[in-house]
């Protein structure tokens, strides 16, 4: 039986050395296996970055063994679209304690070195049965052509991906997305329509500064590129049996799987009551307001309301929204505690709003949040 303080305790020794942890890994990896290393791309930083995070969550979730096991079988499914197979497992996981005793120094034990061995047993076992369980259901990619290409603002685009074959999946998930200028660095972006009868997956993608993936995808050569795209993951997905009215607050791009949860609501019999905030530090970073009006204009159960963090006296005459940080903006508007609350968008972001719905009242299981942690930077 893993002792799970005794497995944290140690963990939190090792944590303290940030990027280290992760560059030791891999490089004690790639000196056993030198094999390994043409499955990953050629600059590692954000590639341990998804290492670190990864354990970290895993770690946090070691005494919910219902949350873990969810998380690591996508985790197993997703993995399959970097080429890993079930025998890569105890390759990982002996330069994963051999990281750990490096760094743990006093607080590495036989006692702990078999919690870790056994821990890190389950996790391969979860992982590799999820994947194994996945290829005989479903690709390990999916072929994607760019159809369309909007640009909607000088860092912001919208992409039209037709994927071959159909990509099935339930509106707030998101892909991972990999394009032929960036071999082998996948970066995950959230689907913003429902799914379609012609099966088109439209995205929004904000470009980065230094993000060599959203660099590439905002060129407007992109147009009729062959992507490849991962299997949907994601749990920021509409809980109809709740059946509450909804408050929806997204910040830039983070809108995408909002907008799909629209999509889906739209299509209900009885659609609950939905106020979206949708923020932006400036107007010209409202970049789908138009599109969310006209829905609104359609729908008389959906409010939304615009939201910019710029000094109001900068914002204009013509702008009819709200003006201030959006957490603090949506926590002003309305009484929430009634509600069901998806929130997506830049992390300081999301985690400021929960503090305050939950100040507010609403509770913690009333709030929902998609948790990239390992996939995306």
């Amino acid at each position: 039986m893993v002792d799970v303080a005794r497995l944290r305790g140690c963990f939190a020794a090792v944590a303290v050395h940030g990027d280290e942890l992760a560059l030791f890994f891999y490089s004690d990896l790639f000196l056993r296996h030198p094999e390994l290393r043409e499955l990953f791309p050629v600059s590692m930083a954000a590639q341990r970055g998804y290492f670190t995070d990864a354990l970290i969550k895993i770690v946090a979730q070691a005494d919910r063994v219902e949350e873990l096991t969810a998380f690591l079988e996508g985790l197993g499914r997703d993995h399959r679209k970097f080429g890993a197979l079930v025998g890569h497992y105890d390759a990982v996981g002996t330069s994963l304690l051999a990281t750990l005793a490096h760094f743990a120094g006093p607080a590495w034990s036989p006692e702990v070195a078999a919690d870790w061995k056994q821990a890190y047993q389950l996790i391969g076992s979860v992982m590799s049965r999820a994947a194994v369980a996945d290829e005989g259901q479903r690709p390990a990619w999916w072929g994607g052509t760019v159809v369309g290409f909007e640009r909607r603002g000088f860092d912001v685009c919208v992409l039209f991906v037709r994927p071959e074959p159909r990509l099935e999946y339930v509106p707030g998930q998101s892909v991972a997305i990999e394009c032929p200028a960036r071999p082998r660095l996948w970066r995950y972006y959230s689907m913003a329509n429902a799914p379609r009868p012609d099966g088109l997956l439209e995205f929004h993608i904000r470009m980065i500064d230094g993000g060599a993936v959203s660099m590439a995808l905002t060129s407007e050569h992109i147009q009729g590129t062959q992507l490849r795209l991962g299997p949907p993951v994601g749990a920021l997905t509409l809980d109809q049996a709740a059946g509450r009215d909804l408050l929806l607050v997204a910040g830039s791009t983070g809108l995408a799987p909002l907008k799909a949860i629209l999509d889906q609501v739209a299509a209900l019999d009885d659609p609950p009551k939905t106020d979206l905030f949708f923020g932006a530090v400036t107007a010209e970073g409202l970049y789908d307001l138009d599109a969310l009006d006209k829905l609104a204009a359609l729908h008389p159960w959906l409010a939304v309301t615009p939201v910019v963090s710029a000094d109001p006296g900068a914002v204009g005459p013509g702008f009819t929204g709200q003006a201030g940080s959006l957490p603090e903006v949506v926590a002003r508007c309305g009484d929430w505690t009634g509600r069901e609350a998806y929130l997506a968008g830049p992390s300081g972001m999301v985690a400021e709003t929960v503090t305050r719905l939950q100040a507010g009242g609403l509770g913690g299981a009333h709030i929902h949040v998609e948790d990239f942690g390992w996939s995306e930077r």
